[in-house]
């Protein structure tokens, strides 16, 4: 089968000129719900993942379909423990990385290890069923899988204490991105979501030296007219260190509820695209639809001026979201533009 090559410069500069822009949530694993069938399930087939992504599409109105959000995908190929779970997102446990000759004794996986073959043969099936659709597959950032294989809570200081284990560990961890990246666009994805939550964490300073760093090696390896690296960081310093990330060169960004996306609007070039970030523990997961759609449309009044915002969630929608709330947010956002 042919990929259909879509123009995603144009795709960039057709949403920001659209009058109403159709919301692009990280929304996934609910897909669930609508199988009924259960995370483990999902996780562990091609074909579910792909039947998921078409149910959403189907269901809802949205500017692209997303694969899954896993962020235990990448670590488990390197040799992680990952625990699994029937209504969570799977989650790393511990470490493998802890001296620089631990990162350096590190094998780089082949893509296609643990589940990526799985996930990769989901997105193409999607592509072939439903080429009219934008479809981005999900990874995770440089910094965040080396912060899962060095254990997320010493990740900061190893910074500090170690930075050659550091940036060792993260030159193989962004060779491997690359490669699996690589993969994705070859299935036919139009872009990456990539997860860099764990760099939120970081001074400007160290996300410039241990994150953005390597994201810009990724961008100059993979971004061109036809695929795009969209950035995801729910960190609360991303308006802090937006210059760092905007040197990258990504060019669609996407930020969590930890911060206030009308402060972070100002900074994005307009040529560029944000999107964000009504939140997903608190109105998606534990909201009703009333405080679903208050939220969003306090983010569109606060931020639909601005022609590059494209409203979203803050990150990935929790499998067992109630669907009244997400189909509430859809609605808050046509509601919206009909003022």
């Amino acid at each position: 089968y042919k990929i259909m090559q879509r123009n995603m410069m144009q795709w960039i500069a057709d949403t920001i000129a659209a009058k109403q822009k159709k919301p692009i949530p990280v929304l996934s694993f609910p897909s669930i719900q609508l199988m009924d069938i259960t995370v483990k399930d999902l996780i562990a087939s091609a074909d579910k993942q792909a039947q998921g992504m078409l149910s959403i599409l189907d269901r809802v109105d949205t500017g692209a379909s997303l694969s899954l959000m896993d962020l235990s995908v990448e670590a488990e190929c390197f040799g992680s423990q990952i625990v699994f779970s029937d209504d969570e997102v799977p989650t790393v446990v511990g470490s493998i990385v802890s001296t620089l000759a631990d990162a350096q004794n590190l094998a780089v996986p082949a893509v296609g290890a643990g589940r990526t073959g799985i996930y990769i043969d989901a997105v193409k099936k999607v592509v072939e069923q439903a080429p009219e659709h934008v479809v981005f597959a999900g990874t995770i950032g440089p910094f965040s899988l080396a912060g899962r294989l060095m254990d997320v809570t010493e990740a900061m200081i190893y910074c500090y204490d170690d930075p050659d284990m550091v940036h060792t560990l993260l030159q193989k961890c962004t060779d491997f991105l690359i490669d699996y990246m690589r993969a994705y666009k070859a299935a036919g994805a139009n872009g990456i979501v990539m997860a860099e939550p764990l760099a939120g964490l970081l001074s400007p300073d160290l996300s410039a030296e241990f994150s953005c760093r390597y994201v810009a090696q990724i961008v100059d390896a993979l971004q061109d007219d036809n695929f795009l690296i969209v950035y995801h960081n729910c960190g609360n310093n991303t308006v802090k260190m937006i210059d760092e990330i905007l040197s990258t060169g990504v060019l669609v960004m996407h930020f969590g509820n930890s911060i206030d996306m009308a402060e972070m609007m100002p900074h994005i070039p307009g040529d560029r695209i944000a999107m964000g970030n009504v939140s997903p523990a608190e109105h998606f997961r534990n909201g009703t639809p009333a405080s679903t759609r208050q939220a969003t449309l306090e983010l569109m009044e606060k931020c639909a001026g601005y022609p590059n915002f494209v409203p979203s969630s803050g990150c990935d929608i929790p499998p067992v979201s109630p669907w009244e709330n997400i189909d509430a947010f859809f609605a808050a956002v046509k509601e919206y533009y009909a003022l």
